[in-house]
C-alpha cells in the first residue's frame, strides 16, 4: 500500500504531526483563523451561498478566514468531475451540481461538514500543499482516536485499512475550490452517518472499496468529540483559532 503523494509530502505530513509549534501550512501574518460551529442542519443551497460570498469578502479583503463546521440534511452531490453513471439512485435524496472538485458524495446527518474559506495569497499559494496540509488536518484528527487515517494513489481522501475482511474503506473525503486564491468548500469526516445512504451513488466514483465512520469502526465517538479532535488539529496544520458566528445563524 502507497502514500497517495510523492514522499516530501509525506515528510512535511510527519513533520507537521510531531511538531505541535510548527503550522505547515499557516498565514505569513498569523492572523487567527475564525471557527464556526452551525447546531442546526444547513441546507445545501445556502450553504453554498454563504461560502460564496465569504470567500468574495476575503478576497476583498473585507472579511476574515473562516471555519464553518456543519451538518446537511440527506444529499448527493456532483463535482466537477462526476459520471452520470455514477448516480446510482437519483429519486432517493435530492441531488446538487457542485463546483468544487471531485465526484459524487453523500452529506447527511452524523457526517461533520467542514467548509474551509482561507486566503491561499496569505499561504504562498501552493495548491500542492494546501491539499497535502487537508489531508495532514484529518490525519491528525483520526489520530485522536488511535484511528490510521491513509493516502492511497489515485484516490482522493482519507483511508482505513480494515483486517476483518481485509479492505479498505474510506472515512473522509476532500472536495475544494479556489477563486482568486480564496478556497471554499472542504472536508467530510464521517462520525456516525447512515453508511446504506452512500449506495445510492458510486462515492468519488471508487468501485472496489467502501466507506465508513468512527462508530463502524466500533469507536463511539460525539460530534463534539469529532469537532474538539478537528480543532485541536486544525490549528496545529494550519495555525491559531478564534471562536466565531456561522455565516447562516
Amino acid at each position: 500500500m502507497t502514500h497517495a503523494r510523492a514522499p516530501h509530502w509525506g515528510d512535511m505530513l510527519d513533520r507537521t504531526l510531531n511538531n505541535p509549534g510548527e503550522a505547515l501550512f499557516g498565514r505569513t501574518d498569523a492572523e487567527a483563523v475564525g471557527w464556526a460551529v452551525s447546531c442546526e442542519p444547513v441546507s445545501y443551497p445556502e450553504a453554498v451561498a454563504a461560502m460564496e460570498a465569504r470567500a468574495a469578502a476575503i478576497a476583498e479583503g473585507t472579511a476574515g478566514e473562516l471555519v464553518w463546521l456543519l451538518e446537511h440534511p440527506p444529499l448527493y452531490t456532483a463535482g466537477v468531475s462526476a459520471k452520470p453513471a455514477d448516480l446510482i439512485d437519483p429519486d432517493r435524496f435530492p441531488v446538487f451540481e457542485s463546483g468544487r472538485g471531485g465526484q459524487f458524495t453523500y452529506h447527511g446527518p452524523g457526517q461533520r461538514v467542514a467548509y474551509v474559506m482561507l486566503d491561499l495569497t496569505r499561504r504562498g499559494r501552493d495548491v500542492r500543499a494546501f491539499v497535502a496540509a487537508l489531508e495532514a488536518w484529518v490525519i491528525g484528527a483520526l489520530d485522536a482516536f488511535n484511528v490510521r487515517g491513509e493516502l492511497r494513489d489515485g484516490r482522493v481522501g482519507v483511508w482505513v485499512a480494515r483486517s476483518s475482511p481485509a479492505r479498505e474503506d474510506k472515512i473522509a473525503a476532500i472536495g475544494v475550490k479556489l477563486r482568486k486564491w480564496v478556497s471554499f468548500h472542504g472536508i467530510s469526516l464521517n462520525v456516525e452517518p447512515d453508511l446504506d445512504h452512500f449506495a445510492g451513488i458510486v462515492p468519488c466514483g471508487v468501485t472496489a472499496h467502501g466507506v465508513t465512520s468512527l462508530v463502524d469502526l466500533g469507536l463511539p465517538v460525539t460530534m463534539d468529540e469529532a469537532d474538539a479532535a478537528l480543532k485541536a488539529s486544525f490549528a496545529q496544520v494550519f495555525g491559531r483559532i478564534v471562536e466565531a458566528a456561522p455565516p447562516i445563524p
